[in-house]
């Protein structure tokens, strides 16, 4: 068995056009967010909080009026978002989705071809340097957005920047797959996207403002995220081999269908 047998959803190089149509979407999703931000932020309104109602009531207003004020605003582009991005999380953990790189795929059994005469040390070397350095990723990011968490807590920042630094994470995701990655620069020094160790930590990353804003719609994506990354986590664990070029031959460059390197190129290549 070799690379060649492993299942391939889309033609060779497809998976390039198809992510970076996924980047232009985005952006287009970041840019109306920023237009709504700025010249129509009563929009941002409807994400109520017990921390926005206690707000109302100590201003002296009954709920009611907040409420009232409520049911004037089309809520529609909540539900469109909130259902477009936990469709994406539902997708990433389903095998046949045909539109995801092997960079999330890498995960499940089908597509694990085994390398013949797979070096067993070299893989506990591979495990333990890249869980060092997703470890590391982790703390940076974490701190990164408790600044903004502890803005929020003390009302310099408002759920409306939160949820805005959200829609920036959403498109910074794809940027880092197609453009430009400051965690493979700085941190993992992985060769590409297809080998990344933290790949599927991308729908976490971005839903992370979301757990400061008590709600329905953020709180039920960032838990979603959590189990997304979670299981990649635990798959991982159980099957390391499936994640390394050196022991799964899928990843390797010679039997890549993806080619999403396009732009950036393979980096960090082990000299032979």
């Amino acid at each position: 068995m070799n690379g060649c047998a492993v299942k391939s959803s889309l033609a060779k190089g497809r998976m390039f056009q198809v992510y970076l149509a996924k980047l232009a979407f985005r952006a287009g999703v970041f840019l109306l967010v920023l237009w709504a931000y700025f010249r129509a932020p009563e929009y941002f309104d409807i994400i109520v909080t017990e921390k926005i109602e206690i707000d109302w009531i100590m201003s002296g207003r009954p709920l009611e009026e907040l409420y009232a004020y409520l049911e004037g605003i089309n809520h529609i582009w909540v539900y469109v978002v909130w259902g477009l991005i936990m469709i994406e999380m539902i997708l990433a953990m389903l095998p046949d989705s045909k539109y995801l790189t092997m960079g999330s795929k890498k995960e499940f059994p089908d597509y694990y071809v085994p390398v013949e005469d797979c070096d067993e040390l070299g893989l506990y070397r591979y495990v333990q340097k890249n869980n060092y350095a997703a470890i590391w990723v982790l703390i940076v990011w974490m701190c990164f957005n408790a600044v903004f968490g502890a803005l929020y807590v003390l009302d310099v920042i408002a759920e409306k920047e939160l949820l805005l630094l959200s829609v920036f994470f959403y498109l910074a995701d794809l940027i880092c797959v197609v453009v430009w990655c400051p965690f493979q620069s700085f941190f993992l020094k992985n060769k590409c996207c297809v080998n990344c160790r933290i790949f599927n930590w991308g729908h976490f990353m971005m839903c992370t403002p979301m757990l400061f804003i008590r709600n329905f719609f953020t709180w039920s994506l960032f838990f979603t995220s959590l189990i997304v990354m979670l299981r990649w986590e635990l798959t991982l664990l159980k099957h390391p081999e499936r994640f390394w070029e050196g022991s799964n031959a899928t990843l390797k460059c010679a039997n890549c269908q993806d080619k999403i390197c396009k732009l950036k190129g393979p980096k960090f290549v082990e000299k032979k």
